[in-house]
């Protein structure tokens, strides 16, 4: 049995199952991309995991993905469809289509590799990030113009480790970051992350990215920023937070510690430059 899915209903629904996957006989989609079109496998869940189940049916509607959901021991309705395990079932059953082993706590990296896959994605001339800065910044990448990803993080800390570990996965030439020339604070941390990991990273105009975008929308103005080329930053940022910044993260603190403890100017300068933690400050 099997579910076709563009959508999913209440956690009850999600196993219930349909009988006759044929009432959707085509295995993918002809899609446009560019110059020539491609046909696109359909995506397909097959795994006894529910957690990894739902987690991945969240994450590919997010997407706007279309796909199947099969009993963990069915028979994939197509030779070649790309279709998500976890580690039993991709054991198993890995001589059966294009299976992408994952687990409850990969699994964006996992539906990365699968539109990688979908796309006929192998070997990429320029993999290119872009960065929207700021305290949650937000992040795009795209290989030869195709987007493959995007995301936006709590805090900017590591977000180098991120980028490395999302360019771990694919064949480039070149990589490129490219960062937007606002918030300069936080901007200027990322840069000097970058740096410090040997990674080419470029400060974009963000005034060419923001036309017709909605306010605070930080994945879609990453992406933008990932498409324009800017100039090259070869050497480490002076950190200066303002007045204001300061006066922030000392309200952070005490909003933090429920109104406990408001950390010294001093501490919150330190916390701004990204050399303590606001945790660690408010501990001290």
């Amino acid at each position: 049995m099997s579910i076709v899915l563009d959508d999913f209903g209440s956690r009850e629904d999600i196993f219930a199952g349909l009988n006759g996957w044929n009432q959707y006989p085509q295995s993918g989609s002809l899609v446009n991309l560019g110059k020539q079109d491609f046909f696109v496998p359909r995506l397909a869940i097959r795994t006894i995991d529910f957690k990894l189940a739902f987690r991945l049916m969240t994450e590919l509607k997010k997407r706007g993905l279309r796909f199947i959901l099969l009993e963990h021991d069915a028979v994939l309705p197509e030779s070649n469809m790309i279709w998500f395990g976890g580690e039993r079932e991709v054991v198993k059953y890995r001589n059966e289509g294009q299976p992408i082993m994952t687990s409850p706590h990969s699994v964006k990296d996992a539906v990365d590799n699968a539109v990688r896959l979908m796309r006929g994605i192998g070997h990429v001339h320029e993999l290119s990030f872009g960065i929207d800065p700021g305290p949650r910044p937000g992040l795009g990448w795209l290989a030869d113009g195709v987007v493959l990803g995007i995301a936006q993080f709590e805090h900017i800390e590591n977000l180098a480790a991120q980028i490395i570990g999302i360019s771990s996965a694919l064949d480039f030439e070149k990589m490129v970051i490219r960062i937007g020339d606002g918030a300069p604070l936080s901007r200027d941390r990322i840069i000097n992350d970058c740096l410090t990991h040997q990674l080419e990273i470029e400060v974009v105009n963000e005034a060419k990215t923001s036309r017709g975008l909605l306010r605070h929308n930080h994945v879609i103005s990453a992406i933008r920023i990932a498409m324009i080329s800017g100039e090259r930053v070869w050497e480490f940022q002076e950190l200066q937070p303002s007045e204001g910044e300061v006066r922030e993260i000392q309200r952070q603190s005490r909003k933090k510690s429920n109104g406990r403890k408001t950390i010294s100017s001093q501490m919150a300068y330190a916390v701004a430059c990204g050399d303590l933690t606001l945790e660690e400050a408010i501990e001290r």
